[in-house]
């Protein structure tokens, strides 16, 4: 750095004298964390200093802003409560405080065959730090770990920050974004730890079927490896599907759940997350993993205890309404998303959305003039119309795009007008001229 006196090269001289070296696997993690890839999205993003047109935030997954998204009042009064007893000030135990162990394994037994116990429930700051813990406890010299693609990167970050390989078995896009299981047969080895799935699905919107997820189980088990199901978004479907857990199926492999608060209450700020073990053959016990979970959590910070000791009386007041509500509320924006698409010329969208909150459609970059790919598409996108989705290239998918639909139905329909009014202005008329006649033919059968 220069000082305005030229006295960069002896800045720099001195710098050279400190023994300090980056950790070179920490330095291009950036673009393997959605932050990372919507930070340059919207590098070249100028807010309209007026205020009539707002940034549309269909890039991430966290519709809390939303008026129509507000957590339960029986959650707030729940962590109100607990900050007011003063009962909750001090540091929690490593696993967690135990009545919240308890609370989160009798609300997880519900949909399983059999009873979790408080010793099967470890907390975490959030699901990103369960992630975090698995990666690190699984890795090993040589191991690999199989994960979806397109999915969710964060899983191949702290792989390798931890020196383990990823490797990607495809999701089949004409089969509801199904896992290749053939796919995963030919991927893993005698060095493969574990394949990851996410139900419901982040970033396709897929809901997996009972028949489907015993595949994976059934195919996981004849290789030996564990599966990890990555289940934040349980529960929110509005599909013919409905939502199974991977725990079932507990009995044929060994299971880890990853899950949280965040998203089916709409409160990711409060951080409050968990790995669940469920095997009740006991495999987890016997290689030890759960010492080695155990150990890690010795190491690393906790989630806030006053939200610890909130979850009991929030698991148990928050009426089934809420739900209900935030659910009929996806169901729409999902309907209004899967429609307005439609008329877009340059996307393509595989299949309607039945669960979690987004969406992967195909961009044809055949159709739009001077787009080099997701990347460009998306900054151009941000900075025109302030309109901010994740292009393909951050969940492992080139030329595709995540969208999310979670956001107010009031002003979605008029941030799809604003994607619409960009791929028009963009396209090569010549080419998109066959989409467009087949739009305006879908919607005057619908008329009529």
């Amino acid at each position: 750095m220069e000082d305005g006196a030229g006295n960069g090269v002896a800045v720099a001289a001195a710098a050279a004298g400190w023994n300090f070296a980056p950790n070179k696997a920490l330095l291009g993690l950036t673009a393997l964390s959605v932050r990372g890839v919507l930070n340059r999205v919207k590098a070249g993003m100028v807010a309209d200093g007026g205020g009539a047109r707002p940034v549309v935030p269909m890039g991430n997954g966290d519709p809390s802003a939303f008026p129509c998204f507000r957590t339960a009042p029986e959650a707030v009064d729940a962590v109100a409560g607990a900050l007011r007893s003063g009962e909750h000030n001090s540091y929690a135990t490593s696993v967690g405080l135990e009545p919240a162990r308890r609370s989160i394994a009798k609300y997880l037994s519900r949909d399983l065959p059999y009873e979790l116990s408080p010793d099967d429930i470890y907390l975490t700051s959030g699901c990103s730090q369960a992630i975090e813990i698995i990666c690190s406890v699984l890795a090993r010299p040589g191991a690999n770990i199989l994960l979806p693609r397109p999915g969710y990167l964060f899983y191949e970050a702290r792989a390798a920050f931890n020196g383990m390989e990823a490797r990607y078995f495809d999701l089949l896009p004409e089969k509801d974004w199904e896992v290749d299981i053939d796919g995963v047969r030919a991927l893993a080895d005698e060095n493969t730890v574990a394949m990851v799935i996410v139900n419901p699905g982040n970033p396709c919107g897929n809901v997996y079927t009972y028949e489907h997820l015993a595949k994976v189980a059934e195919t996981a088990q004849k290789l030996g490896i564990f599966v990890i199901t990555d289940e934040v978004y349980a529960h929110l479907t509005f599909g013919e599907r409905k939502f199974v857990p991977m725990g079932v199926f507990g009995t044929v492999v060994p299971v880890f759940t990853l899950g949280a608060i965040s998203k089916r209450w709409v409160v990711p700020g409060w951080r409050l997350g968990w790995i669940v073990t469920s095997d009740p053959n006991g495999v987890f016990q016997r290689t030890k993993v759960v010492d080695c979970i155990k150990s890690y959590l010795d190491i690393s910070s906790d989630p806030p205890t006053f939200v610890q000791g909130a979850i009991p009386k929030l698991l148990e007041n928050t009426k089934e309404e809420f739900f209900n509500r935030t659910v009929k509320i996806l169901r729409e924006t999902a309907d209004i998303c899967w429609e307005k698409l439609k008329g877009i010329n340059s996307i393509t969208c595989p299949s309607k959305p039945e669960g979690s909150m987004f969406v992967m459609v195909k961009l044809d970059l055949s159709c739009l003039q001077g787009i080099k790919d997701d990347m460009d598409f998306c900054c151009r996108l941000a900075k025109e119309e302030l309109v901010v989705l994740l292009p393909g290239c951050g969940v492992g998918y080139k030329n595709w795009l995540r969208i999310t639909f979670a956001i107010d139905p009031s002003s979605l329909e008029d941030d799809l007008d604003r994607l619409k009014s960009f791929c028009l202005r963009h396209s090569k008329p010549a080419k998109c001229y066959d989409k467009l006649i087949g739009s305006l033919q879908h919607k005057r059968k619908k008329l009529l």
